[in-house]
């Protein structure tokens, strides 16, 4: 019989497994015990050190704003020519069922009630009580977790399709790190981000299978147990490894598309079942809160005012959110490459968390108005249990029955989607960074992640979750404020390297080149055929010859050829690499250019050999070149190359070339 393969990392993956093993037999072997030790770490993390993780939060969110408006913003998270892979809708839904679709669900309904009717200052059950609740569920599930979530994936997706290294977190602290990242330090980063996503996620599946236990008691009458839980959490857990088998696209992608459908489907229901013009209203004076109050909640530590309030809620959610981060995190980045960063940044902060307002206003504000209008006692029904606020509420709407019956099935798939995105990336961590790692692998993590969902719940319930998710993300709000100060120091420099680079005062040979010849090669429109030709008996030799030269006088210098592209890369142990890239690419046929004879690709495609250079640019054509020509390019392009590097060199030096 075939062993199936083995592909890993193995100090990361059995490193992990080894980890994640030991706590969950700890707390098989005494769930009490181990009830109280989660109990005390959660105290001393409140306690000790909330204030890191409020400060943390915060410098992620001033961060991606900072680098999301600046001239990094600019950059493209692949070669400059890169194409996204997934179409915006499909990316969006992605991002909404991949980030914190579970815990919109459990607490759409519960968590403004709940402060409603205990908020952490004032008077419970007022008016006043009720904004302040919308206020503080927006700031909990806003802007400040996908700033989490984007700093993670910007940092993945940077280092991994723009700088060609693996798609772990380890890759976002080579700038600190350098060649050690391969090393045991690298080891350990994959392993914090490994514990801590399985952690993270098996909070969310067992939130999230309490929430199926109750829809399924109220539409079957089967009954509310932790028994009935773990048996469920087999079931979906089953269902997630199916998911996992077959794949991003046919799985994961799928499941995503129908998750939004059910979502919004729910969404518009209660909002039209509900009161809809006030909820319009409270949206948009929500929004106008929560944005004008952002910074003085942002600090919030309630220093002057002590109460549980704040870990039991703020610093909760912000461990969450830590812990999911790499999961999310690099989930987000697998999907975005040929994003620029501004997009990236953009579209992560804003979009999901403009949509999560929309949902916890629809449901939170139509659960605050049934409350205050006297339709319904909601807040006896959460008091008595968190997981059946969704339900209770939904019984105050018309067609509850179908409703609850869509609403239990959505948690389900968002379980599923969780759980078969996360096994996804935590085996692509454990494999440093194979894109495609073997199917019984990522199997392995989904159930390991039922298991390790399961034992929290026998160990405590939602306080066990909830001190899994604030625990497993306090080493890595360290790591992520490493890869923050990594991916600033790596887009800085690119930056600088463009500006200094383009200052140079070089002449090109295409500047030179006489006047006839230069607009014969503008007009002409290349087969796919003449494109190769030129790449192989021009541009091949041309970078040959020079790495020839190059070698002779002791430098590591190598051609790289392939299909479609050529490259010269010249290595320096002391300084930034030197790439000069010609990539055949195909185009739309400009409507002022002159026909040639032969097959295109299409009668409306014509072909260019364009230049790339390490730091993403330029992107302009060279064919029809002759081979002194293209050697007289790359000799243009290293001189300016040279030239940055005085500069960087120099003391005091602030770049001011003379302009080209």
């Amino acid at each position: 019989m075939r062993m199936p393969a083995f592909r890993a990392n193995l100090p990361v993956f059995g490193g992990a497994a080894l980890i994640i093993c030991l706590a969950v037999a700890f707390a098989i072997s005494n769930p009490a015990r181990a009830a109280a030790v989660f109990a005390e770490v959660q105290s001393w993390i409140v306690h000790e050190m909330g204030w890191f993780y409020v400060a943390a939060v915060a410098t992620f969110i001033i961060f991606a704003v900072v680098v999301a408006f600046s001239d990094m913003g600019r950059i493209r998270l692949g070669p400059e020519d890169a194409q996204p892979d997934f179409s915006t809708a499909s990316w969006f839904a992605m991002l909404f069922s991949a980030g914190m679709g579970i815990g919109i669900m459990f607490y759409g309904v519960a968590e403004p009630i709940l402060h409603y009717s205990s908020p952490p200052v004032g008077e419970g059950g007022t008016s006043a009580a009720a904004r302040l609740a919308m206020q503080l569920t927006f700031f909990h599930w806003g802007l400040h977790a996908w700033a989490v979530y984007a700093v993670v994936g910007l940092s993945l997706a940077y280092f991994s399709f723009r700088r060609g290294l693996p798609l772990t977190l380890r890759s976002g602290l080579q700038p600190l790190l350098g060649e050690r990242i391969n090393g045991w330090a690298g080891h350990l980063v994959d392993i914090f981000a490994v514990f801590g996503t399985m952690f993270g996620v098996a909070t969310s599946l067992g939130i999230g299978v309490m929430q199926v236990n109750a829809g399924l008691n109220y539409l079957f009458g089967l009954e509310v147990s932790v028994t009935m839980q773990i048996v469920l959490i087999a079931v979906t857990t089953l269902l997630a490894t199916i998911s996992v088998a077959l794949g991003i696209n046919a799985g994961i992608r799928r499941l995503s598309e129908l998750n939004l459908f059910l979502a919004l489907s729910l969404l518009l229901f209660v909002l039209i079942a509900g009161p809809t013009a006030f909820l319009f209203q409270a949206f948009v004076q929500n929004t106008g809160t929560y944005l004008s109050d952002i910074v003085s909640n942002t600090f919030m530590l309630y220093a002057y005012e002590p109460n549980e309030w704040i870990g039991n809620w703020t610093l909760f959610y912000w461990g969450w959110w830590i812990s999911w981060s790499p999961f999310v995190g690099m989930f987000i980045a697998r999907i975005s490459r040929g994003r620029t960063v501004r997009e990236f940044i953009v579209g992560v902060l804003l979009v999901p968390a403009a949509f999560t307002f929309f949902w916890f206003t629809v449901f939170g504000n139509t659960a605050l108005f049934i409350q205050e209008t006297g339709a319904g006692n909601l807040v006896a029904a959460v008091s008595e249990d968190v997981a059946v606020a969704l339900f209770r509420f939904l019984e105050h709407l018309p067609l509850e029955t179908i409703s609850i019956s869509i609403a239990t099935a959505l948690v389900v798939t968002f379980f599923v989607t969780s759980s078969d995105s996360a096994s996804l990336v935590i085996d692509i961590i454990t494999t440093s960074g194979v894109p495609e790692p073997p199917a019984w692998q990522r199997i392995f993590w989904a159930l390991l992640q039922g298991v390790v969902a399961a034992v929290l719940l026998l160990a405590g319930g939602l306080a066990a979750l909830q001190t899994g998710a604030i625990a497993s993300g306090f080493p890595l709000a360290i790591i992520i404020l490493a890869l923050c100060y990594g991916l600033y120091a790596a887009l800085r420099e690119e930056i600088q390297q463009r500006s200094g680079i383009r200052r140079a005062a070089i002449v090109t040979p295409a500047s030179s080149m006489p006047w006839r010849d230069r607009l014969a090669i503008l007009l002409q429109q290349p087969t796919r055929e003449r494109a190769q030709r030129f790449l192989e008996d021009v541009v091949i030799p041309a970078l040959n010859a020079v790495a020839g030269e190059f070698a002779a006088k002791g430098m590591s210098a190598r051609v790289e050829a392939q299909a479609d592209e050529a490259a010269l890369h010249i290595s320096s142990s002391e300084h930034a690499d030197f790439l000069y890239r010609v990539r055949l690419r195909s185009v739309p046929v400009p409507s002022f250019t002159v026909a040639v004879e032969g097959e295109r690709e299409g009668p409306d495609r014509t072909w260019r050999a364009e230049v790339w250079l390490e730091s993403g640019e330029l992107g302009y054509d060279i064919m029809g070149f002759r081979r002194e020509q293209v050697i007289a390019d790359l000799l243009a392009w290293y001189e300016r190359h040279v030239h940055y590097l005085a500069q960087q060199a120099a003391p005091g030096s602030t770049d001011q070339a003379p302009p080209s």
